[in-house]
């Protein structure tokens, strides 16, 4: 029987290296007249060693069945997921919620033995619905739903009442007869604040507030406006709320020179009304504008400032912007669309 050498879990490189020294090692042993297992295990280990070295002394050990190879211990990827089968279909939220405090309790327990916290929980519910034919088949479909912890923690009444504010206003047209809850999980971060920094006092319940808020709502109503590319006023869309902090750049040089700058270089801001005000401005030699928040004579005015946009589609808008001053002092902004005033805010 001929031999031949193999190291398991070895690189490509390296599986090349050892194929080389073994031909050279098998090519001295055929020299020598040794062609088979049992010769070789004949041989002295010790003079082997002493002759051609370390890797034959593999391939006798290997010969005579002493070889011994290391296993590389490889622990998997630990899953914090609990899950539960009713017995029965359920149609109320009791026996949900109180699955989910168990589930939470044993997640939070696990957790804290490994000294990690819970940035991230997967909640999902499988429903029950018969077939309208009447026969024994049933097919399942289920609802999934990520809530995303600003602050992870293991908190277990905090991540029960913000799982029991979003089952509050859920509806569902099918009898549940499944759960299953699974947690992302994080080491606890440790941050220092700066000595004139202020933090959220519970980041947490900004969390809920806004879990409560899109239960009300709906959720494409709660988040962070972001403005569109586009002149048209007040033009924006709402995106989820991320939490994540916002590093401030401080310009290089003397603070009081960028304080300085920046004072200089501030625009004035304007207060607008939600909605615009409806007015009327009456054209004459004295000319007058007056509506339900402000009125006065325009003593100045700048404009008109004209503004279009989507005039290939049904949302085509134009409108004539007017910055205005009154007698007493006050600087509004105004337009004119389709032969009507509005007021949409004052200068501060």
């Amino acid at each position: 029987m001929a031999f031949c050498s193999w190291e398991p879990g070895a690189g490509s490189s390296e599986l090349k290296a050892g194929a080389a020294r073994t031909a050279e090692t098998i090519a001295i042993l055929h020299k020598w007249g040794i062609h088979t297992l049992g010769q070789l295990a004949a041989l002295d280990k010790e003079e082997l060693r002493n002759r051609l070295g370390a890797d034959t002394v593999r391939l006798w050990e290997r010969a005579n069945g002493t070889a011994t190879r290391l296993l590389k211990f490889v622990q998997p990827p630990e899953t914090f997921e609990e899950s539960f089968e009713f017995d029965h279909e359920i149609e109320t939220a009791e026996p949900l919620l109180f699955m989910l405090r168990r589930f939470l309790e044993q997640l939070a327990l696990r957790l804290s033995a490994i000294y990690l916290v819970a940035k991230e929980l997967t909640l999902c519910i499988s429903f029950s619905n018969s077939p309208s034919d009447g026969s024994a088949a049933v097919d399942q479909q289920s609802y999934k739903r990520v809530f995303k912890i600003p602050q992870p923690t293991n908190d277990v009444d905090l991540l029960f009442r913000m799982l029991q504010t979003h089952l509050e206003n859920f509806k569902s047209e099918h009898p549940i007869v499944a759960v299953a809850l699974t947690a992302q999980p994080i080491r606890p971060a440790s941050q220092q604040f700066g000595l004139f920094e202020t933090a959220l006092r519970n980041p947490q319940q900004l969390y809920e507030t806004l879990a409560r808020l899109s239960a009300l709502l709906g959720s494409d109503r709660v988040g962070i406006p972001i403005k569109e590319e586009t002149h048209r006023p007040d033009a924006f869309r709402m995106e989820p709320f991320a939490w994540a902090s916002v590093e401030s750049a401080v310009p290089s040089g003397n603070p009081k020179d960028a304080l300085r700058t920046a004072h200089t270089t501030t625009r004035p801001a304007l207060r607008r009304f939600r909605p615009p005000a409806n007015t009327s401005v009456f054209v004459s030699a004295a000319r007058y504008l007056e509506s339900d928040k402000i009125r006065g004579q325009i003593v100045d005015q700048t404009g008109p400032f004209l503004f279009s946009g989507n005039w290939w589609d049904e949302k085509s808008w134009a409108r004539a912007e007017w910055d205005m001053q009154l007698e007493n002092g006050d600087l509004i902004r105004a337009h004119e669309t389709e032969g009507k005033w509005k007021i949409d805010g004052i200068y501060d």
